[in-house]
């Protein structure tokens, strides 16, 4: 007779079917926030969008997903999580399909963020069918993979745009985006729901507040690198972001029943957790930002192949992802967090030492450490933010994370791009002067602007290239290098914060429920 753990730990086909689906959905969504930075040169020349317009086409999606993700998940909570992947779902396609009709920018910016929208509701609900599905013994290793998937869902995108890229025009981009939608949302059909027995009211005001406090910390990340970060503008869109968190803060403390419950930041599990997934989004999309730029600018790769160049790195990341929650649960949240940071911190000084003649290899090596390290922190902190919260609260516990990951990369790529631009602008100012004064904005404004102005005026412009991809690949050292020490600072700040391993950690799964309270009166 088999025992009673291996049947309890056993997946039905409806969990693999959950899982697989929680896997594509949040893939999509997460793919669509970086599948559009190979074509937004293509994107401006077809419809004259200034830099300005194209920032907003790629940010509009993370703003509405950034600022909706919380309420989403309570929504998902009260309603159903299946009822919510849906609808995100039908939203997302609706909205990819409107630049099929309108290209203008003004509606690529409204297309997108309509589907960060449908993106919000996506992205908590499938993590919470997840955890509310799956048996507690297998819940871990579920987690894990959706975590690996979703960290690998940039480069995915980045490499899924680079193959449409490479045979039609940007449109198709958004032509895949809403058949996968469609596709899913069809498919969403078939799974079980999942939903609150008894739900509580809506935080009408703590919605308001968290979604304003993230909303205005985004925007600020996104003005800062273009009016620079002293900016008044800036700095008053940060103090706005700030007195918006306080006031979130106290109302949450104060409501019957809160959109977030802020004491959970108080279990060391949840606050680390929520810490270091919002660090390594920070830090690949940050890097992200860096390496596309440097694969076709420096290395002269087309969008396919510098796409491809990036995708050996799911590999790692996947492949860790799966088995390292089971490792946090042996050892504790401390260890594989802090050997996972101090892995990235390592690959992005690495990084920070490629110049103007490395080659692809020089490049490969430190992308592979970096993805082993983020597969080896990400997934146990996923699971201990699922893990601080009751099961009625996975969709607030899976927005939070989620909620951390859009945050984190839009930071990161607002820290990334403004130490890129300073560097370069530092760098390049010198040679301005001697410049003709109609070439000078271009060649002062970025890498890519300059090496157009190069290749028209011919071999003779063959020296300012060598400055402009000098001045770029400065900007990008010390880019790279402040994050290498931001991630570092960060491993052993969340390293002591971080839970060890508990006393009931080492014990089987039968042992462990008989040694915590009983909840039977």
């Amino acid at each position: 007779m088999e025992s009673t753990e291996s049947t309890t730990t056993r997946l039905s086909a409806v969990q693999r079917w959950t899982l697989a689906m929680s896997c594509l959905a949040v893939a999509l969504v997460i793919a669509s926030m970086a599948a559009l930075y190979t074509a937004l040169p293509e994107v401006a020349a077809v419809t004259g969008a200034s830099q300005q317009q194209l920032t907003w086409i790629v940010d509009g999606y993370t703003l509405a997903l950034a600022c909706l993700v919380l309420p989403a998940g309570a929504l998902g909570d009260r309603y159903g999580r299946r009822a919510a992947l849906i609808v995100g779902l039908f939203v997302f396609a609706a909205a990819s399909a409107v630049p099929l009709l309108l290209d203008t920018p003004g509606w690529l910016i409204a297309a997108r963020a309509v589907a960060g929208v449908g993106a919000a509701l996506v992205m908590p609900s499938t993590l919470a069918l997840i955890t509310a599905g799956f048996p507690e013994a297998r819940r871990g290793t579920a987690v894990g993979l959706w975590a690996g998937v979703a960290g690998a869902g940039a480069v995915l995108g980045i490499l899924g745009s680079g193959l449409l890229l490479e045979r039609w025009s940007w449109v198709s981009i958004f032509l895949a985006m809403t058949v996968a939608g469609l596709v899913l949302l069809i498919a969403g059909f078939t799974l079980p729901e999942s939903v609150d027995p008894a739900p509580p009211k809506m935080d009408l005001w703590g919605t308001v507040t968290a979604a304003s406090a993230v909303g205005l910390l985004v925007v600020a990340a996104i003005q800062a690198p273009e009016r620079g970060w002293l900016d008044p503008v800036v700095i008053g869109i940060a103090i706005t972001a700030a007195l918006a968190s306080t006031a979130f803060v106290l109302i949450e403390l104060r409501v019957a029943h809160p959109l977030l419950d802020v004491r959970l930041f108080a279990d060391r599990g949840f606050g680390a957790g929520t810490a270091t997934v919002t660090l390594q989004f920070l830090v690949c999309f940050g890097t992200f930002l860096l390496l596309v730029q440097f694969l076709q600018l420096i290395l002269g790769y087309r969008p396919l192949t510098s796409a491809l160049a990036m995708a050996p790195m799911i590999v790692p990341m996947v492949v860790i992802s799966a088995v390292a929650p089971r490792l946090a649960e042996r050892v504790g949240l401390r260890w594989p967090t802090f050997t996972g940071l101090t892995v990235i911190g390592i690959a992005l000084i690495a990084l920070s030492r490629l110049d103007a003649h490395s080659t692809y290899v020089d490049l490969l090596w430190p992308l592979l450490i970096m993805s082993s390290g983020t597969g080896l922190c990400t997934a146990p902190a996923t699971a201990a933010i699922i893990a601080g919260t009751p099961v009625e609260k996975h969709g607030i516990a899976a927005a939070v994370n989620d909620a951390a990951r859009e945050v984190g990369a839009a930071v990161g790529i607002a820290v990334a791009g403004s130490i890129l631009a300073a560097g370069y602008s530092d760098r390049i100012a010198p040679a301005l002067p001697r410049l003709p004064e109609q070439i000078r904005g271009p060649v002062g404004d970025s890498l890519a602007a300059a090496l157009q102005v190069t290749e028209r005026a011919g071999p003779s412009a063959a020296p300012l290239a060598e400055v402009a991809e000098s001045a770029f690949v400065h900007g990008a050292q010390q880019s790279a290098l402040a994050l290498g020490i931001l991630t570092f600072a960060a491993a052993v700040l969340v390293g002591v914060w971080a839970p060890g391993r508990s006393r009931t950690a080492a014990l089987p799964a039968a042992a462990r429920s008989e040694a915590q309270p009983s909840k039977t009166p």
